[in-house]
């Protein structure tokens, strides 16, 4: 027992002292449950949305209150024409738009029912089915508490119309995303290895010899996989479009070339992993944690990133593929342009500048 014992503190005495694997042991298990069970959310909280009131009387008013007074929804301002509706959806600005029409309370008075028209950005389809659920239950309870006192029953009915997706297909959301996640995961994993393989196999001693400068042996280990990225771009385009119904309504060339500005985004994160990393094995970890986990919980294809913390919603901005997953919604489901994009594009481009700078001046020419 003594024996045990003594082996059972060494083996503690090292756990303790790896700090990686008390990170693994007690970090992840406390991120988790914080990101989960805190920060990550189906629940939809305090969306962006803007009211046109053509009738202004007093039903309206108490209805914009009732909608106001929840914690669903942030009302930015009422809008007095379709073209700046069209115009915010577009952009995405707001998740939602409630309009009332002219004499709305004259045609409830002297009908006993009336329709609120009900618009929703049905890009996200299950956002856009929730938001228009929380409406039509303020809706709904306004009806029982008007018909309390009213003379005669009265109905106000949700009219509810559904942009860019009134089918509510899942596939408008989930090919965006899945796209975004494929594409990082395959470069940034693909490339993690490429100078850290070669240090394993004591081939780095011959390139460094060489007569190649640092800056083309990065460039030819990246060439490879940024054309095999573009043709796997051009597989998921011709899929979706094949078996999903799912066609790109902007132009294809401001795709592709978005496209490819995250690819190479992708494998410079990849570079500078397998710059830093000493194995393989660590490499490929690296990435698949450090790249899989942010692109499927930060890109704002499964949980919405409004409705995280702060904190988390700054962590999002430095993941690329939140920027990539927002240019494929706007070019490929809205069929917006450069203008709609160019903020997003000049964000990536700025992210593959710097990493690439950055992974360059971390290659060492000499081994150690």
């Amino acid at each position: 027992m003594k024996q045990l014992t003594t082996f059972i503190r060494k083996e503690f005495l090292h756990v303790f002292r790896d700090r990686k694997t008390l990170l693994m042991l007690f970090g992840l298990p406390i991120a988790q449950i914080i990101l989960f069970g805190f920060a990550l959310s189906n629940e939809v909280k305090d969306s962006r949305i803007v009211v046109a009131d053509y009738s202004r009387d007093v039903i309206t008013a108490r209805i914009i209150n009732k909608i106001q007074a929840s914690n669903y929804f942030d009302i930015e301002e009422s809008l007095q024409s379709a073209t700046q509706l069209n115009a915010r959806f577009k952009r995405g600005d707001i998740k939602m738009a409630v309009i009332f029409p002219n004499n709305f309370s004259k045609d409830l008075i002297r009908t006993n029912k009336a329709t609120i028209q009900v618009i929703a950005d049905a890009s996200d389809p299950n956002l856009a089915t929730t938001v228009t659920n929380y409406v039509s239950r303020i809706i709904g309870d306004f009806n029982s508490e008007l018909n309390r006192t009213a003379p005669q029953f009265m109905q106000i009915t949700p009219e509810i119309q559904m942009l860019y997706n009134p089918e509510l297909r899942g596939a408008p959301n989930f090919v965006p995303g899945v796209m975004a996640l494929v594409l990082m995961l395959v470069c940034t994993m693909m490339t993690s290895v490429a100078i850290v393989k070669e240090k394993e196999l004591g081939t780095m001693e011959v390139l460094l010899v060489s007569p190649f400068k640092p800056i083309s042996i990065i460039i030819s280990k990246l060439t490879p996989y940024l054309i095999i990225s573009v043709m796997n771009l051009f597989i998921i385009l011709i899929l979706s479009s094949l078996f999903l119904d799912l066609q790109v309504k902007g132009s294809l060339a401001l795709l592709v070339f978005g496209s490819t500005l995250f690819i190479l985004t992708s494998l410079s994160i990849g570079l500078l992993i397998s710059i830093t990393a000493k194995t393989q094995q660590a490499a490929m970890g690296t990435s698949l944690m450090g790249m899989m986990l942010p692109t499927m919980l930060l890109t704002g294809f499964l949980f919405p990133i409004e409705n995280m913390p702060l904190a988390l919603q700054l962590l999002a901005n430095i993941v690329p593929s939140r920027w990539y997953f927002i240019i494929i919604k706007k070019v490929m489901l809205k069929g917006l342009g450069i203008t709609a994009v160019w903020r997003e594009l000049l964000i990536l481009s700025v992210m593959c500048v710097s990493l690439f700078i950055l992974s360059l001046r971390r290659f060492k020419i000499r081994l150690q």
